[in-house]
């Protein structure tokens, strides 16, 4: 596809975990963007957790089928705010937001600087995520056909227009 049919968005050193990161990117990648926005919600509100397929030493096993799994509140937020920034790239662009789905996301490891405390210092985690969305030909195709099927009502009459039509 072209640049004309796809959304980006870019985020650097964020304040997140990036094994955090890769594993809510293997989530939600190739998923339309609206479900992805809500699966993010729901992880935030911790009533769905994320799978953890690659980083899942000692993680419990979570309700439902997905096994081992977690709820990053913190990184969930982070990656909600760049689908939502992605949603107003995509829209002025002309996109349609419905058709969206994401087509890639890659999360990186980013710089790592010393923090510095007063009994040992601490690295700060540090991610770059980027994020391509792109429109769906098959939708877009789907609700064009729509729109075209769909004839237009004419505006019912009220019964007071009636009766005043029967007086005459």
């Amino acid at each position: 596809m072209t640049d004309e049919n796809q959304a980006k968005v870019v985020g650097r050193n964020l304040q997140v975990s990036t094994k955090q990161t890769i594993e809510i990117a293997n989530h939600i990648r190739g998923k339309n963007l609206l479900k992805a926005k809500d699966i993010l919600a729901k992880v935030i509100a911790q009533k769905q957790a994320i799978p953890y397929r690659r980083f899942n030493m000692d993680t419990g096993h979570r309700k439902g089928k997905i096994g081992a799994g977690r709820y990053p509140i913190k990184a969930s937020k982070e990656i909600l705010m760049l689908l939502e920034s992605l949603e107003a790239n995509a829209q002025n662009k002309g996109l349609d937001v419905d058709a969206l789905y994401i087509k890639t996301i890659i999360p990186n490891v980013g710089p790592t600087s010393w923090r510095y405390g007063r009994h040992r210092r601490r690295q700060a985690k540090r991610t770059h995520l980027e994020i391509i969305a792109e429109e769906k030909e098959e939708d877009k195709k789907k609700k064009r056909a729509e729109k075209k099927e769909k004839p237009k009502e004419e505006p019912k009459e009220t019964k007071t227009e009636e009766k005043k039509e029967e007086k005459k």
